[in-house]
Protein backbone atom coordinates (compact mmCIF):
# COMPACT_ATOMS: atom_id res chain seq x y z
CA UNK A 1 0.00 0.00 0.00
CA UNK A 2 2.99 2.11 -0.17
CA UNK A 3 2.06 3.42 -3.63
CA UNK A 4 -1.02 4.79 -2.33
CA UNK A 5 -1.66 8.23 -1.50
CA UNK A 6 -3.91 8.44 1.39
CA UNK A 7 -7.08 10.82 1.20
CA UNK A 8 -7.34 12.19 4.76
CA UNK A 9 -10.64 13.35 6.45
CA UNK A 10 -8.22 17.34 6.03
CA UNK A 11 -9.18 17.04 2.48
CA UNK A 12 -12.50 15.47 2.61
CA UNK A 13 -13.50 18.82 4.68
CA UNK A 14 -11.74 21.13 1.64
CA UNK A 15 -13.86 19.83 -0.84
CA UNK A 16 -17.09 19.06 0.84
CA UNK A 17 -19.86 21.79 0.73
CA UNK A 18 -21.17 22.39 4.17
CA UNK A 19 -24.66 23.68 4.10
CA UNK A 20 -26.98 23.99 7.68
CA UNK A 21 -29.61 21.25 7.78
CA UNK A 22 -28.51 18.86 5.22
CA UNK A 23 -25.50 15.96 5.75
CA UNK A 24 -23.39 15.30 2.74
CA UNK A 25 -21.42 11.92 1.79
CA UNK A 26 -17.77 13.92 2.91
CA UNK A 27 -19.06 14.37 6.42
CA UNK A 28 -20.16 10.54 6.70
CA UNK A 29 -16.99 8.58 4.37
CA UNK A 30 -14.55 6.79 6.76
CA UNK A 31 -10.61 7.96 5.87
CA UNK A 32 -7.72 5.88 7.13
CA UNK A 33 -6.27 8.16 10.14
CA UNK A 34 -2.62 9.10 9.79
CA UNK A 35 -0.87 6.72 11.64
CA UNK A 36 -2.91 4.00 11.05
CA UNK A 37 -1.59 0.81 8.92
CA UNK A 38 -4.24 1.27 6.27
CA UNK A 39 -4.53 -3.03 5.72
CA UNK A 40 -5.22 -2.71 9.87
CA UNK A 41 -7.75 -0.25 9.65
CA UNK A 42 -9.88 -1.69 6.59
CA UNK A 43 -9.76 -5.49 8.14
CA UNK A 44 -11.41 -3.58 11.05
CA UNK A 45 -13.38 -1.60 9.59
CA UNK A 46 -17.54 -2.02 9.19
CA UNK A 47 -17.77 -0.24 6.08
CA UNK A 48 -17.97 -2.61 2.93
CA UNK A 49 -17.04 -0.21 0.06
CA UNK A 50 -13.70 1.13 -0.37
CA UNK A 51 -12.93 4.19 -2.86
CA UNK A 52 -9.34 3.99 -5.13
CA UNK A 53 -8.52 6.12 -7.39
CA UNK A 54 -6.13 5.95 -10.76
CA UNK A 55 -5.56 9.33 -12.19
CA UNK A 56 -3.36 8.24 -15.38
CA UNK A 57 -4.09 8.28 -18.83
CA UNK A 58 -0.79 6.79 -20.00
CA UNK A 59 -2.57 3.31 -21.14
CA UNK A 60 -4.95 5.54 -23.33
CA UNK A 61 -1.58 7.43 -24.59
CA UNK A 62 -0.05 3.90 -25.05
CA UNK A 63 -3.08 2.69 -27.36
CA UNK A 64 -3.27 6.49 -29.53
CA UNK A 65 -6.10 8.16 -27.52
CA UNK A 66 -6.30 11.32 -26.41
CA UNK A 67 -5.04 12.02 -22.94
CA UNK A 68 -7.16 13.40 -19.90
CA UNK A 69 -8.98 10.75 -18.05
CA UNK A 70 -6.31 11.76 -15.27
CA UNK A 71 -8.65 14.11 -14.07
CA UNK A 72 -11.88 11.97 -13.55
CA UNK A 73 -10.76 11.38 -9.81
CA UNK A 74 -10.42 14.70 -8.57
CA UNK A 75 -13.78 15.07 -10.36
CA UNK A 76 -15.36 12.14 -9.00
CA UNK A 77 -14.41 12.25 -5.42
CA UNK A 78 -15.36 16.05 -5.43
CA UNK A 79 -18.79 15.20 -6.65
CA UNK A 80 -19.15 11.77 -4.28
CA UNK A 81 -18.87 14.23 -1.32
CA UNK A 82 -21.31 16.02 -2.03
CA UNK A 83 -24.04 13.59 -2.33
CA UNK A 84 -26.83 13.87 0.07
CA UNK A 85 -26.05 11.72 3.00
CA UNK A 86 -30.22 10.24 3.47
CA UNK A 87 -31.87 7.08 3.99
CA UNK A 88 -31.41 5.83 0.53
CA UNK A 89 -27.54 6.00 0.55
CA UNK A 90 -25.09 6.47 3.40
CA UNK A 91 -21.45 8.17 3.40
CA UNK A 92 -20.48 5.62 6.05
CA UNK A 93 -20.58 3.05 3.83
CA UNK A 94 -17.17 4.09 2.00
CA UNK A 95 -13.68 3.74 2.96
CA UNK A 96 -11.88 6.51 1.23
CA UNK A 97 -8.60 4.98 0.36
CA UNK A 98 -6.87 7.73 -1.49
CA UNK A 99 -5.27 7.65 -5.12
CA UNK A 100 -1.86 5.52 -6.72
CA UNK A 101 0.78 7.70 -6.81
CA UNK A 102 1.31 7.86 -10.37
CA UNK A 103 3.09 11.43 -10.12
CA UNK A 104 6.78 10.12 -11.85
CA UNK A 105 4.97 8.14 -13.92
CA UNK A 106 2.67 11.12 -15.57
CA UNK A 107 6.06 13.31 -15.87
CA UNK A 108 7.74 10.62 -17.40
CA UNK A 109 5.55 10.13 -20.09
CA UNK A 110 4.95 13.88 -21.21
CA UNK A 111 8.15 13.65 -23.02
CA UNK A 112 6.92 10.44 -25.09
CA UNK A 113 5.38 9.96 -28.55
CA UNK A 114 2.97 7.24 -28.93
CA UNK A 115 3.36 7.25 -32.87
CA UNK A 116 7.52 6.55 -32.13
CA UNK A 117 8.21 3.35 -31.93
CA UNK A 118 10.58 3.16 -29.40
CA UNK A 119 8.37 5.44 -27.27
CA UNK A 120 5.58 3.21 -27.30
CA UNK A 121 7.32 0.39 -25.88
CA UNK A 122 8.26 3.35 -22.98
CA UNK A 123 4.57 3.79 -22.58
CA UNK A 124 4.14 0.25 -22.51
CA UNK A 125 6.82 -0.80 -19.41
CA UNK A 126 4.87 1.84 -17.86
CA UNK A 127 1.52 0.16 -18.03
CA UNK A 128 2.96 -2.75 -17.05
CA UNK A 129 4.13 -0.83 -13.50
CA UNK A 130 0.67 0.44 -13.24
CA UNK A 131 -0.88 -3.00 -13.84
CA UNK A 132 1.52 -4.62 -10.57
CA UNK A 133 0.91 -1.74 -8.50
CA UNK A 134 -2.84 -1.72 -9.23
CA UNK A 135 -3.35 -5.83 -8.71
CA UNK A 136 -1.46 -5.68 -5.44
CA UNK A 137 -3.93 -3.03 -4.36
CA UNK A 138 -7.27 -4.41 -5.49
CA UNK A 139 -6.14 -7.91 -4.43
CA UNK A 140 -5.21 -6.38 -0.68
CA UNK A 141 -8.94 -4.97 -0.58
CA UNK A 142 -10.89 -7.80 -1.79
CA UNK A 143 -8.55 -10.40 0.50
CA UNK A 144 -9.82 -8.28 3.36
CA UNK A 145 -13.32 -9.01 2.07
CA UNK A 146 -14.31 -5.25 1.22
CA UNK A 147 -15.35 -4.49 -2.37
CA UNK A 148 -13.18 -2.24 -3.76
CA UNK A 149 -14.80 1.16 -6.42
CA UNK A 150 -12.14 1.73 -8.45
CA UNK A 151 -12.23 5.14 -10.51
CA UNK A 152 -10.28 6.93 -13.28
CA UNK A 153 -7.23 6.33 -15.75
CA UNK A 154 -8.20 4.13 -18.63
CA UNK A 155 -9.16 0.69 -19.45
CA UNK A 156 -5.44 -0.48 -19.30
CA UNK A 157 -6.74 -1.17 -15.12
CA UNK A 158 -9.25 -3.96 -15.90
CA UNK A 159 -6.63 -5.76 -16.08
CA UNK A 160 -4.99 -5.36 -12.53
CA UNK A 161 -8.62 -5.21 -11.41
CA UNK A 162 -9.38 -8.72 -12.42
CA UNK A 163 -5.66 -10.27 -11.74
CA UNK A 164 -6.39 -8.56 -8.02
CA UNK A 165 -9.36 -10.16 -7.85
CA UNK A 166 -8.56 -13.27 -8.78
CA UNK A 167 -5.30 -13.76 -6.53
CA UNK A 168 -7.50 -12.56 -3.83
CA UNK A 169 -10.32 -14.66 -4.37
CA UNK A 170 -7.69 -17.97 -5.53
CA UNK A 171 -9.07 -18.44 -8.67
CA UNK A 172 -9.81 -16.57 -12.46
CA UNK A 173 -12.75 -14.48 -12.47
CA UNK A 174 -15.53 -13.27 -14.78
CA UNK A 175 -16.10 -9.50 -16.38
CA UNK A 176 -19.18 -7.98 -17.86
CA UNK A 177 -17.70 -4.95 -19.57
CA UNK A 178 -20.18 -1.72 -20.70
CA UNK A 179 -18.54 -0.91 -23.35
CA UNK A 180 -18.55 0.18 -27.04
CA UNK A 181 -14.59 -1.79 -28.01
CA UNK A 182 -14.04 -5.14 -26.53
CA UNK A 183 -10.58 -3.86 -25.24
CA UNK A 184 -9.26 -7.44 -26.21
CA UNK A 185 -6.71 -6.53 -28.88
CA UNK A 186 -3.60 -8.67 -29.77
CA UNK A 187 -0.80 -9.02 -27.10
CA UNK A 188 1.57 -6.51 -28.63
CA UNK A 189 2.68 -4.76 -25.34
CA UNK A 190 0.00 -3.23 -22.56
CA UNK A 191 -1.92 -0.20 -23.25
CA UNK A 192 -5.87 0.40 -22.84
CA UNK A 193 -7.21 -1.46 -25.60
CA UNK A 194 -6.32 -4.97 -24.43
CA UNK A 195 -6.32 -5.36 -20.31
CA UNK A 196 -8.94 -8.19 -21.00
CA UNK A 197 -6.74 -10.52 -23.27
CA UNK A 198 -4.04 -9.81 -21.49
CA UNK A 199 -6.04 -10.90 -18.64
CA UNK A 200 -7.34 -13.70 -20.36
CA UNK A 201 -4.07 -15.32 -21.88
CA UNK A 202 -2.72 -14.75 -18.41
CA UNK A 203 -5.17 -17.07 -16.45
CA UNK A 204 -7.25 -14.65 -14.80
CA UNK A 205 -9.97 -13.81 -16.36
CA UNK A 206 -12.54 -16.90 -17.13
CA UNK A 207 -15.82 -15.72 -19.39
CA UNK A 208 -15.43 -12.48 -20.80
CA UNK A 209 -19.04 -10.48 -21.88
CA UNK A 210 -19.20 -7.20 -23.68
CA UNK A 211 -21.70 -5.48 -23.56
CA UNK A 212 -22.98 -2.78 -26.26
CA UNK A 213 -19.98 -3.41 -28.51
CA UNK A 214 -20.50 -1.08 -31.59
CA UNK A 215 -20.36 -3.08 -34.70
CA UNK A 216 -18.25 -0.21 -36.55
CA UNK A 217 -15.37 0.26 -34.21
CA UNK A 218 -14.78 -3.48 -34.15
CA UNK A 219 -11.89 -5.16 -36.17
CA UNK A 220 -12.78 -8.11 -38.21
CA UNK A 221 -9.82 -9.49 -36.34
CA UNK A 222 -11.07 -9.29 -32.94
CA UNK A 223 -14.73 -10.84 -34.18
CA UNK A 224 -12.52 -14.16 -35.31
CA UNK A 225 -10.52 -14.35 -32.44
CA UNK A 226 -14.02 -13.96 -29.82
CA UNK A 227 -15.82 -16.98 -32.31
CA UNK A 228 -13.27 -18.91 -32.05
CA UNK A 229 -13.75 -18.57 -27.76
CA UNK A 230 -17.39 -18.18 -27.58
CA UNK A 231 -17.62 -20.32 -24.66
CA UNK A 232 -15.77 -17.74 -22.36
CA UNK A 233 -16.03 -14.81 -24.93
CA UNK A 234 -19.01 -13.20 -25.76
CA UNK A 235 -20.74 -10.11 -26.61
CA UNK A 236 -23.90 -8.19 -27.70
CA UNK A 237 -23.58 -4.94 -30.19
CA UNK A 238 -25.21 -1.90 -29.25
CA UNK A 239 -26.45 -1.72 -32.79
CA UNK A 240 -28.66 -5.07 -32.54
CA UNK A 241 -30.06 -3.39 -29.25
CA UNK A 242 -31.11 0.34 -29.74
CA UNK A 243 -30.45 0.56 -33.70
CA UNK A 244 -32.21 -2.65 -35.25
CA UNK A 245 -34.17 -3.72 -32.52
CA UNK A 246 -33.46 -7.03 -33.02
CA UNK A 247 -32.93 -7.59 -29.54
CA UNK A 248 -33.86 -6.11 -25.74
CA UNK A 249 -31.78 -4.71 -22.97
CA UNK A 250 -33.59 -5.77 -20.58
CA UNK A 251 -33.21 -9.61 -21.76
CA UNK A 252 -29.92 -8.76 -23.02
CA UNK A 253 -28.70 -8.01 -19.49
CA UNK A 254 -30.34 -11.08 -17.83
CA UNK A 255 -28.60 -13.29 -20.88
CA UNK A 256 -25.20 -11.67 -20.34
CA UNK A 257 -25.65 -12.60 -16.22
CA UNK A 258 -26.24 -15.91 -16.64
CA UNK A 259 -22.85 -16.58 -18.53
CA UNK A 260 -21.15 -14.91 -16.03
CA UNK A 261 -22.84 -15.86 -12.88
CA UNK A 262 -21.67 -19.02 -12.25
CA UNK A 263 -18.39 -17.64 -10.47
CA UNK A 264 -17.54 -14.08 -9.09
CA UNK A 265 -17.29 -11.24 -11.66
CA UNK A 266 -16.31 -7.79 -11.79
CA UNK A 267 -18.15 -4.81 -13.43
CA UNK A 268 -16.67 -2.80 -15.55
CA UNK A 269 -17.88 0.37 -17.12
CA UNK A 270 -15.92 2.56 -20.28
CA UNK A 271 -18.00 5.97 -20.08
CA UNK A 272 -17.07 5.84 -24.02
CA UNK A 273 -19.96 4.08 -24.38
CA UNK A 274 -22.44 7.19 -23.68
CA UNK A 275 -22.84 9.63 -26.12
CA UNK A 276 -21.30 13.09 -25.39
CA UNK A 277 -19.28 12.69 -22.91
CA UNK A 278 -15.52 13.74 -22.59
CA UNK A 279 -12.93 11.16 -22.82
CA UNK A 280 -10.59 9.60 -25.21
CA UNK A 281 -12.49 8.19 -27.67
CA UNK A 282 -16.05 10.23 -27.67
CA UNK A 283 -18.95 8.94 -29.17
CA UNK A 284 -22.13 10.95 -30.31
CA UNK A 285 -23.98 7.27 -30.41
CA UNK A 286 -24.53 4.89 -27.71
CA UNK A 287 -26.52 3.75 -24.45
CA UNK A 288 -27.98 6.43 -22.49
CA UNK A 289 -26.97 7.12 -18.57
CA UNK A 290 -30.31 6.27 -17.87
CA UNK A 291 -29.40 2.52 -18.96
CA UNK A 292 -26.10 2.67 -17.83
CA UNK A 293 -27.28 3.26 -14.64
CA UNK A 294 -30.14 0.54 -14.91
CA UNK A 295 -27.39 -2.11 -16.21
CA UNK A 296 -25.28 -1.04 -13.01
CA UNK A 297 -28.17 -1.68 -10.52
CA UNK A 298 -29.11 -4.88 -12.41
CA UNK A 299 -25.45 -6.51 -12.00
CA UNK A 300 -24.62 -5.06 -8.83
CA UNK A 301 -27.27 -6.50 -7.12
CA UNK A 302 -25.82 -9.80 -7.23
CA UNK A 303 -23.54 -11.94 -4.90
CA UNK A 304 -21.20 -12.55 -7.09
CA UNK A 305 -20.21 -9.11 -8.18
CA UNK A 306 -16.68 -8.06 -6.75
CA UNK A 307 -15.38 -4.92 -7.65
CA UNK A 308 -16.72 -1.23 -9.85
CA UNK A 309 -14.70 -0.39 -12.10
CA UNK A 310 -15.79 3.68 -13.97
CA UNK A 311 -13.24 4.40 -16.44
CA UNK A 312 -11.97 7.00 -19.43
CA UNK A 313 -14.03 9.88 -18.77
CA UNK A 314 -12.05 12.53 -19.10
CA UNK A 315 -13.43 16.12 -17.92
CA UNK A 316 -10.28 17.76 -18.89
CA UNK A 317 -11.19 17.44 -23.01
CA UNK A 318 -14.78 19.00 -22.05
CA UNK A 319 -15.83 22.87 -21.75
CA UNK A 320 -14.61 23.89 -18.76
CA UNK A 321 -18.17 25.22 -17.67
CA UNK A 322 -19.72 21.82 -17.76
CA UNK A 323 -16.43 19.40 -16.65
CA UNK A 324 -18.14 18.91 -13.54
CA UNK A 325 -20.74 17.00 -14.48
CA UNK A 326 -18.68 13.60 -15.41
CA UNK A 327 -17.71 14.03 -11.51
CA UNK A 328 -22.04 14.14 -10.95
CA UNK A 329 -22.30 11.32 -13.15
CA UNK A 330 -19.69 9.21 -11.59
CA UNK A 331 -21.32 9.82 -8.31
CA UNK A 332 -24.52 8.61 -9.40
CA UNK A 333 -23.23 5.28 -10.85
CA UNK A 334 -21.28 4.78 -7.63
CA UNK A 335 -24.65 5.53 -5.30
CA UNK A 336 -26.25 2.87 -7.74
CA UNK A 337 -23.86 -0.06 -7.40
CA UNK A 338 -23.81 0.64 -3.55
CA UNK A 339 -27.90 0.61 -3.66
CA UNK A 340 -28.19 -2.84 -5.12
CA UNK A 341 -25.42 -4.28 -3.60
CA UNK A 342 -25.32 -3.26 -0.01
CA UNK A 343 -28.81 -4.68 0.28
CA UNK A 344 -26.73 -8.09 -0.18
CA UNK A 345 -25.57 -9.98 3.37
CA UNK A 346 -21.48 -9.65 3.69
Amino acid sequence: MEKIIPFTIKDLAKITNHRSGEIKFGEKMITIPKDADPLEFLKTCEAKYVLFGIPEDIGIRANYGRPGAASAWDSAIKSISNIQHNRFCKGSQLVVLGQLDVSELMNNVEILDFNDIDDRSKLSQLVDKIDKDVSHIIFSIVKLGKTPIVIGGGHNNSYGNIKGTALAKGKPINAINFDAHSDFRILEGRHSGNGFSYAFEEGFLKKYFIFGLHENYTSKSVLDIIKKIEDRVRYITYDSVSIRKEKDFDQEMISALSFINDDFFGIEIDLDAIPNIACSAMTMSGFSVEQLRQFISFFGKNKNASYLHICEGAPDLGEEKNNHLIGKLIGYLVTDFIKSNSALPI
